[in-house]
Order: C-alpha cells, then structure tokens, then sequence
C-alpha cells in the first residue's frame, strides 16, 4: 500500500490483487499463510524468546521474594506474594491461550489489563507453547481468512455479465 494515498502499490501492467488480503501476525507478518519466508525459523525464535523472557522473568520474581525475606515482612507477605503470582500467572495463561483460537472481548481486556501484567510469566509460557504448536493465532487469522475468501468468491462469482441485458422469461 502506498503510505500517502492509500492505494495498493502496483506496477505497469500488473492488475491490483483482489480479495481479501490476510492480516499479518506479529513476528511472522503474513508468512504464517503460505508457512514460507523463514515461517519455521521464526517459530522457533519466537518460542526461544518466550521461554528466555519467562526464565528471566522467574529470575526477577526470585530477586523480588528474596528482597521480601531480606526486609523481614514475615512468612504470611511473601506466602501472599507467591500465591498471587501463581494465580494470576495461571489466569493470564487461560486467557492468552483462549485469544489465540478467538477474538477477546475489547472491555474485558481492558478490565483484566492489571491481572495480565502482573501475571506476565503465564502469558510469555502461553506464547511459548502456542509457538510450538502454530505462530500464535495462526488458526484464528486462518479461519477468518477463510471466511472472507469464501464470502469474497461467492459475491463475485453471483454478479457476472450485465444485468440490464438478461433476459426476460416469458
């Protein structure tokens, strides 16, 4: 597309693409359509990195426990500290993993904004796991895909030749 107009960028002679164009997936762009450009590559970086910012994020976690027990909270903070990680590592697992396969509802996103962040280490595992199976929302971006190249094909198929000129039964 061109940046300043708006419309598809296409070269002497060549007829613009119709259709529906398939929505690009963060670290894969469209390559997850064809599974080519480094599709596999990518997958693989992307379920390393995942798992490389969960294990650093664990890291962190620990340095933030250790720092509670060093402060001499008590038993019952840092209990509370590791019971709300835990828990909202595992909500924010359940939900990342279920926005992967549909789309999540825009006000209960933003109604679970601080849930997710502060359970950042089951979404990095979520990603990881998706990451081994598919790119992450690649059955979701396909399915819709789908959809709108068969609505596509079956509106353009219906309006062929001019319709003034049908004829009329008698």
């Amino acid at each position: 597309m061109s940046d300043k107009t708006g419309t598809p960028d296409t070269t002497a002679g060549s007829t613009p693409p119709t259709g529906p164009r398939p929505e690009p997936i963060r670290f894969f762009g469209t390559t997850w359509l064809h599974h080519d450009h480094g599709y596999t590559i990518r997958r693989i970086a992307a379920a390393a990195g995942s798992l490389a910012a969960a294990v650093a994020s664990c890291l962190v976690l620990r340095a933030a426990y250790q720092g509670l027990r060093i402060a001499g909270t008590g038993g019952f903070v840092a209990l509370l500290m590791v019971v709300m990680f835990a828990i909202c590592s595992a909500l924010a697992f359940r939900h990342t993993w279920d926005s992967f396969t549909r789309r999540p509802d825009p006000d209960r996103q933003a109604s679970l904004r601080g849930l997710l962040a502060v359970g950042f280490v089951g979404s990095l595992l979520a990603y990881f796991c998706r990451s081994l199976i598919e790119a992450p929302g690649e059955k979701l971006h396909r399915a819709e895909y789908d959809r709108a190249r068969t609505q596509h094909e079956n509106r353009s198929a219906r309006r062929t030749g001019n319709p003034s000129k049908k004829r009329r039964r008698a």
